[in-house]
């Protein structure tokens, strides 16, 4: 493979990206190979050194989408970085979706969980409405104190939700920079 075709297939593959990062990561292609070139080597060499031009732009492009991710958290970012580093390879489809199920579970209990002990009162109130005779202060002051620890647990939901999103694109980067090749 040429020059010419190693950065066109580059080209084509980091679509996604704006032209302007795009062509700053083409130009520093583009020095490799004139660095290269001026050192005697062919551009076939240089191509073979550098690796595959799809493999390059899944690396430029998982990289870029955990970046956007970290500057912005949402879901859309972050579907779209967590498919970027799947896409570095079929065993990282186990290494990201196995902590990404785990997260998601952990995150989606502690919610669930929080949610329930604030709706207590809510619960006890439809009790003494269709069975008044049982009613029981004891029960009223055990759904009041659920519904205090419900609203502690969902602050705190908030704080552990935003920490384990901010562990898991650590996860992601760290991930990225495994197959590379570097820690």
């Amino acid at each position: 493979m040429n020059k010419d075709h190693f950065l066109n297939r580059l080209e084509t593959a980091l679509h996604p990206l704006s032209d302007t990062e795009r062509n700053d990561i083409l130009k520093d292609y583009e020095e490799y190979f004139s660095i290269g070139l001026a050192t005697g080597k062919k551009e076939e060499e240089i191509t073979q050194s550098l690796g595959s031009p799809s493999q390059i732009a899944k690396e430029l492009l998982a990289t870029y989408h955990v970046e956007k991710v970290e500057a912005n958290v949402n879901t859309q970012n972050l579907l779209r970085a967590i498919l970027a580093v799947i896409a570095l390879g079929f065993f990282n489809f186990i290494f990201v979706l196995g902590p990404l199920f785990t997260i998601l579970g952990s995150v989606l209990s502690g919610w669930l969980a929080s949610f329930i002990l604030l709706i207590a009162p809510f619960f006890l109130l439809l009790k003494n409405i269709f069975i008044p005779e049982n009613f029981l202060y004891f029960e009223l002051f055990i759904s009041i104190a659920s519904c205090g620890l419900g609203i502690l647990a969902m602050w705190g939901m908030y704080f552990a939700t935003k920490a384990l999103w901010k562990l898991f694109i650590r996860y992601l980067k760290f991930n990225i920079s495994v197959i590379r090749g570097g820690l």
